[in-house]
């Protein structure tokens, strides 16, 4: 398989499985920038999974989501996932002239396109002159780019709408731009990376109310399962165990660091949740690691990176390790 016949997002086993087979030990998948400590769910009620969500509980998560991220309880739109929710917004603005910062995430400008607008992809915003809508992601998708939030905020003068993504933002807190809301600016919250829960699907809009309501007609009346309601209110609230993770991560992150510089592998950036490195034989990296079971993030814009997710404990460290060696 080329590098232009790559999965089409992490964690796609199914290509993977079709390229190389299914290995004997199964896949550890490092394709992803998810966290493989997952939050733990615990028991959840019968009403949970038998009732359809109410009132009561669609405003405990957005009570919960506004209280963990510093703004209002007005601020909030839930969503299933950040995917979902970037298409969403898309749609709730006539025509715009639509400048994505890139590389990062293809979905923004696949969406944007798909919803009539005119998308363009920039290196930095200053190239982004005579844009209407402006995407940013903070922490960028893949090489952990960070902007300073008082640099994001400025950019909310220059440009009429300003959306955010920051999906990875939970490793660093402090760059967030979410407690500071204002009329043009939009955070998109993911809840499955750093909680671990993808399969779950959550996500959070952040903007003035308007476009919260515009959010809402989009996606109509139970956006938000049972189950994921539950599971967020708990987590957003357990501080105690977001502050741990953090460390967690860090340290997780610096461990994997040592086993990729070991093996050669040059560090151009990325986040406590993934590592993206430079190497001029990449391809031939991705392809050993796939058929020794380990998945990995590839590029075809960039054949010369690879993304790395954090193993999930030390068995997988070193059979990354020795696959690597």
């Amino acid at each position: 398989m080329a590098m232009t016949a790559l999965p089409l997002h992490g964690g796609d086993l199914a290509a993977a499985e079709a390229r190389w087979g299914k290995p004997a030990q199964g896949w550890l998948d490092l394709s992803t920038g998810i966290n493989p400590w997952p939050y733990a769910v615990g028991h959840l009620s019968a009403d949970a999974w038998h009732r359809l969500p109410g009132a009561a509980e669609q405003d405990g998560l957005r009570r919960a989501a506004a209280a963990a991220y510093g703004c209002g309880m007005e601020n909030v739109f839930a969503g299933p996932g950040s995917s979902c929710l970037i298409t969403a917004l898309a749609r709730c603005f006539g025509p715009r002239r639509v400048a994505v910062v890139s590389p990062t995430y293809g979905e923004h400008a696949v969406a944007w396109k798909a919803a009539g607008h005119a998308v363009s992809e920039v290196g930095i915003a200053a190239d982004a002159a005579g844009a209407d809508v402006l995407v940013v992601v903070n922490p960028n998708n893949p090489d952990g780019r960070l902007l300073d939030p008082a640099d994001i905020l400025a950019l909310c003068e220059r440009f009429p709408l300003v959306v955010v993504d920051e999906a990875f933002s939970e490793v660093s807190p402090g760059r967030s731009v979410a407690g500071s809301l204002r009329p043009g600016l939009v955070v998109l919250r993911s809840f499955g990376k750093f909680y671990g829960l993808a399969g779950l699907r959550l996500g959070f809009c952040l903007a003035q109310p308007d476009v919260v309501a515009r959010m809402a007609a989009q996606l109509g009346p139970w956006p938000v399962s049972g189950p994921a309601l539950a599971v967020g209110c708990a987590a957003l609230a357990d501080r105690v165990w977001a502050d741990a993770t953090r460390a967690h991560l860090a340290n997780a992150a610096q461990r994997l660091d040592a086993v990729l510089t070991a093996a050669g592998l040059h560090g151009v950036g990325g986040t406590d949740l993934f590592r993206l490195v430079e190497h001029p034989d990449a391809a031939a990296i991705y392809d050993r690691l796939g058929r020794a079971g380990i998945l990995v993030r590839a590029f075809v814009q960039r054949p010369d990176w690879l993304r790395f997710g954090l193993p999930g404990g030390e068995t997988a460290l070193h059979r990354l390790r020795d696959a690597l060696s």
